[in-house]
């Protein structure tokens, strides 16, 4: 056999290759997309108020 181990070491980068693509990935959280979406937009309105507090300092009364 002329490869020697090649196919192995092969083998092994891609094994490796895949696992760390699903890295990134979401992992089902059990919601639905209507629940997935009513969630992320209130997550979104909540980093909004927020940048938009960092932006604007509170006005005095």
């Amino acid at each position: 056999m002329t490869r020697g181990n090649q196919r192995e070491l092969a083998r092994n980068k891609n094994m490796k290759k895949q696992a760390d693509c699903g890295k990134g990935k979401r992992r089902d959280d059990g919601l639905s997309a209507a629940a997935r979406k009513q969630r992320d937009s209130e997550i979104m309105q909540q980093k909004q108020k927020a940048a938009r507090e960092k932006k604007e300092p509170p006005q005095p009364q």
